[in-house]
């Protein structure tokens, strides 16, 4: 047997490309996306957790038992700051002017008067527009009298008038009191006459 050494062998490999598959042309689902989508039922636990937690919540915001209306949703107020720069933001947009050395207003309403002390006094003739600002105080009509005697105009003759009627009566009950309060006191005594002699000509 003759044996051939083969120098240099060449190797033929067959070599096969992978080539990748078409791009797909434009594909129309004319069935509804949700029903592509398989859904998985929550478990029985939690949607009973849940239904305890909503009845929960719903119970912490009733105003009272069963079959009460709901707590409406609370009104958040503004602050009076908000509001005194609201007011100053419009005064100034109107044109006041500060008034000053004004040491009283009164304002009239019926028998009241509404008192001003020391008040800071705003105005504008052009938009006919008074402020006053300050500390009221709230009395009567007979209790300021006579110092404003002169700062009553006619709409306050009615009260005026009635004010006076009603000092009068105090004054003539007052009197009659009184009275009264005298023929309770013991009478003076009177050289020659007895208490018997003076009780009988009262009687006469």
């Amino acid at each position: 047997v003759l044996a051939r050494k083969i120098e240099n062998p060449i190797i033929l490999t067959k070599t096969y490309a992978t080539l990748a598959p078409p791009p797909p042309s434009s594909i129309s689902i004319t069935q509804h996306p949700s029903s592509l989508i398989r859904h998985r039922p929550s478990p029985p636990s939690t949607v009973k957790m849940n239904k305890e937690r909503l009845m929960k919540m719903a119970g912490a915001v009733r105003t009272g038992g069963k079959g009460t209306v709901r707590r409406k949703k609370k009104a958040v107020h503004k602050t009076a700051t908000t509001d005194d720069k609201r007011l100053q933001s419009t005064l100034k947009r109107v044109g006041v002017n500060t008034i000053p050395a004004i040491e009283e207003v009164n304002i009239f309403k019926d028998d009241l008067v509404i008192q001003f002390l020391n008040p800071k006094v705003q105005a504008s003739i052009a938009a006919n527009t008074w402020v006053v600002s300050g500390t009221p105080q709230t009395k009567k009509l007979q209790d300021v009298l006579p110092g404003i005697i002169n700062q009553l105009g006619p709409d306050n003759m009615e009260h005026l008038k009635r004010i006076a009627e009603e000092m009068q009566k105090q004054v003539a009950a007052a009197g009659g009191a009184a009275k009264e309060d005298n023929d309770d006191e013991v009478p003076d005594l009177v050289p020659g006459e007895t208490f018997e002699e003076v009780a009988q000509e009262a009687k006469a």
